[in-house]
């Protein structure tokens, strides 16, 4: 797929404007969420780890337990923190630039292997799909690592390998897990001839293994300086050691296959996909409307399997952010195939774009993690506002929560509190944990309970035990104490509760604590 030199210019020009473009937009639909303080894992890992990286120049964290993630995302954070300021809006508009960089990627990717059409909707479907949104502002990998996967892709379909190479390169640095494209490519190259496929004209694709040689070199460097490889042994046992159990993976298989088809309104372009298939092709001038080659299908659907059977394998919390590299690619084979089999098409990618859409502030009825959509927010102004409440009138107590909350209280540069509080950390707020930190109740002041995971108001297959479980075998699920219970439970009385959307959030107090009272709370 040669071209000159001047159409190379104005492809550059145009992919610049268009690049523009794409980040003033997603600046705009995400303007009033870039002064929230950190979220979940963005407090207890990614923010601590780039904080790190600008104050030591150190790759690997020195306040938090190392994950053994690359570090490109985290030393991108930093580069900002220093040129800018170190400021939650300073590290949400960066990362808006890399999901518009990610946003470009798939525009240019749809384009080459379908049309303009194609890659608009596509695109636009993208930017609006519920946790791809979500993510597109907050400090995680995964928007990064999928970005530049795609323009790695974009890459090997024009037959561009030092280009892929580098691309595929940068991403597994960005996220490990990154390293299954090429992986999966090279896969499908050595398989294609058994299904009379071939992936490419072009030979020599076991070029694709060069990008694991950047990613061993920063796992030999973090075994060198911390004497572990894959993480700490508590990350390494959460993530890999619990996870391979047959059972376990059979059922992330099919949460993994509904994330990638079905989850949060995508059933919707899937099923409607699977109506257009029983049409035929649009013809213009009796000329069918062309589909997306084979070649490119087959490699697209390579890398798909790739990320949905390796998640479903590792990876303690079952998170749809991971499945990132692989939705796009699923987005822009269904819309192409609307667009080659449905006259009314465009209506169909409005309607999905509407429930895409709504997805952002209507929660599913079924539990989910509030970082696929705007839930998120709920916690944080949740989380803020008690807080807040706990530093004025308590601000010299000593507090039992759980963690993300004891990293906020304890952290100020998160942007819960001013200073930091005093806290006694456990592990969640079930049952369990509650009586047996009932003992150690003249160690804490007061306890800031809160809803650790979203709990619908009628939960599917709630009466269904078995599948109950199987979720706190596998899966770490637990039930969360309301307030009222939590407080019997601890001997104290709730002074502050809130609720938002199915979250919650509450202050118990053990006993009345006016020395540690700093007046009253307005």
């Amino acid at each position: 797929m040669a071209e000159s030199a001047g159409s190379g210019r104005m492809s550059s020009l145009h992919s610049a404007w268009l690049f523009v473009l794409l980040v003033a937009l997603q600046f705009l639909l995400h303007a009033p969420l870039l002064r929230l303080p950190y979220f979940w894992d963005e407090a207890g890992y990614y923010i601590p780890a780039a904080r790190d990286l600008l104050l030591t120049g150190s790759p690997i964290p020195l306040s938090t337990p190392s994950n053994a993630h690359p570090p490109l995302v985290m030393a991108y954070l930093a580069f900002w923190w220093r040129l800018v300021g170190f400021a939650p809006e300073v590290t949400r508009t960066a990362m808006l630039v890399v999901s518009a960089f990610c946003l470009l990627g798939v525009f240019r990717l749809a384009r080459l292997v379908a049309n303009a059409e194609v890659a608009t909707a596509a695109t636009v479907l993208l930017a609006v799909y519920p946790v791809f949104f979500a993510q597109s502002s907050l400090a995680h990998l995964d928007v990064a690592a999928a970005g530049l996967t795609f323009w790695g892709l974009h890459a090997c379909v024009r037959e561009r390998p030092a280009r892929a190479v580098v691309w595929f390169s940068l991403a597994a640095l960005a996220k490990e897990t990154a390293i299954l494209t090429p992986l999966a490519l090279i896969a499908w190259e050595i398989l294609a001839p058994v299904f009379g496929r071939e992936l490419s004209r072009a030979r020599g694709r076991f070029v694709l293994l060069l990008p694991v040689l950047p990613l061993a070199v920063w796992y030999g460097y973090h075994y060198i300086r911390t004497g572990i490889v894959f993480g700490n042994a508590e990350f390494f046992r959460y993530n890999v050691a619990a996870t391979l159990n047959p059972v376990r993976v059979l059922l992330a298989l099919a949460m993994r296959l509904w994330q990638t088809f079905g989850y949060l309104h995508l059933y919707l372009l899937t099923l409607a996909t699977l109506f257009a298939m029983w049409k035929p092709p649009l013809s213009v001038a009796g000329i069918d409307r062309p589909r997306i080659p084979v070649n490119v299908q087959s490699a697209f659907l390579a890398v798909t399997l790739a990320y949905v059977v390796f998640m479903s394998s590792v990876g303690g919390a079952v998170l749809a952010r991971y499945m990132l590299p692989a939705i796009p690619l699923v987005i822009i084979v269904w819309v192409s195939t609307l667009w080659r089999r449905v006259a009314a098409w465009r209506w169909v990618i409005a309607i999905v774009g509407l429930a895409f859409v709504a997805a952002w502030f209507v929660n599913p009825p079924y539990g989910f993690s509030p970082e696929d959509n705007l839930a998120y927010r709920d916690y944080i102004l949740l989380h803020q506002k008690a807080e807040k409440f706990l530093e004025a009138r308590y601000p010299m107590a000593r507090v039992m929560t759980a963690w993300p909350a004891s990293d906020e209280l304890s952290r100020p540069y998160l942007g819960y509190v001013t200073r930091p509080m005093q806290v006694l950390r456990i592990e969640n707020f079930s049952a369990e944990q509650l009586m047996a930190t009932a003992d150690l109740r003249s160690r804490f002041d007061l306890a800031l309970v809160f809803s650790t995971k979203y709990e619908p108001p009628h939960v599917l297959l709630e009466h269904w035990r078995l599948w109950l479980e199987l979720k706190k075998r596998f899966f770490d699920y637990h039930l969360d104490l309301p307030p009222d219970i939590a407080a019997q439970i601890l001997g104290g009385q709730v002074i502050y509760s809130e609720t938002r959307k199915g979250q919650w959030i509450a202050v118990i107090e053990m006993e009345r604590i006016q020395e540690a009272k700093a007046g009253p709370f307005f």
